[in-house]
């Protein structure tokens, strides 16, 4: 019993770091919110920059990545539209990046119950070796128990602790990386339909313009004679 145990917390300790790691890599900033989509959102003047937005988006496949080409591709509906339909395909991007964290909440809740098990299975095993009668049997189990409560709890805040730490510190940085994300769609949308809005009304500005008067005729004066 006390090997299986054992065995579960070396497992759950390379699940743990496993996914420490792998999480590690995924959030970083140049696979989240790469530099060059930030300075093509930043650089947008109009739609004639849509071409090279979209261009550095499909160069730099990430998160934010697919979001500015999902709305770039629903320009034809209106902002508020487009802004709903980006808020829902968000939490789906979002969602995707927390994955890997769901594991490692699990691994600091069951962590420490797993070397609490141990804990307690060796303090059973301690107290069942009292009821021994040969005194050479009665200190190996007592040494043996306490050996397994040790190595137990020890193991289990060792997986713990670390799992707690990278589970906050990743928790965090995604939350960054979600108002980032916000800002920058919504930089887009703004820049985009703004300069929109102000073609168009300049456009009706100069339909509605009314047409130049005719050049005012000199009055003829009538005369007679008399």
């Amino acid at each position: 019993m006390d090997t299986l145990i054992i065995i579960a917390l070396v497992v759950t300790s390379l699940t743990a770091v496993t996914f420490i790691v792998e999480r590690g890599l995924a959030l970083r900033i140049v696979k989240v919110v790469p530099p060059p989509i930030t300075d093509a959102v930043l650089n947008y003047t109009g739609a004639h920059d849509l071409v090279l937005l979209k261009s550095v988006c499909t160069e730099n496949p990430s998160p934010i990545s697919r979001l500015l080409l999902f709305s770039a591709d629903h320009l034809d509906m209106s902002k508020e539209e487009n802004s709903s339909l980006v808020e829902t395909r968000a939490r789906f991007e979002l969602s995707k990046l927390e994955r890997g964290l769901v594991v490692l909440e699990i691994i600091v809740s069951i962590a420490p119950l797993m070397g609490l098990v141990g804990t307690i299975f060796g303090l059973i095993t301690l107290f069942a070796a009292q009821g021994l009668d040969a005194a050479a049997n009665d200190h190996s189990r007592f040494a043996q128990g306490i050996s397994v409560a040790l190595y137990a709890t020890l193991l289990g805040l060792l997986i713990a602790i670390p799992a707690l730490i990278s589970w906050s510190y990743y928790s965090r940085k995604l939350e960054t990386f979600a108002v980032r994300m916000e800002s920058l769609c919504d930089e887009f949308l703004r820049k985009h339909y703004r300069t929109e809005n102000a073609n168009h009304y300049g456009a009706a500005d100069a339909d509605a313009a009314p047409a130049p008067l005719p050049p005012s005729q000199p009055a003829l004066v009538a005369t007679r004679s008399h």
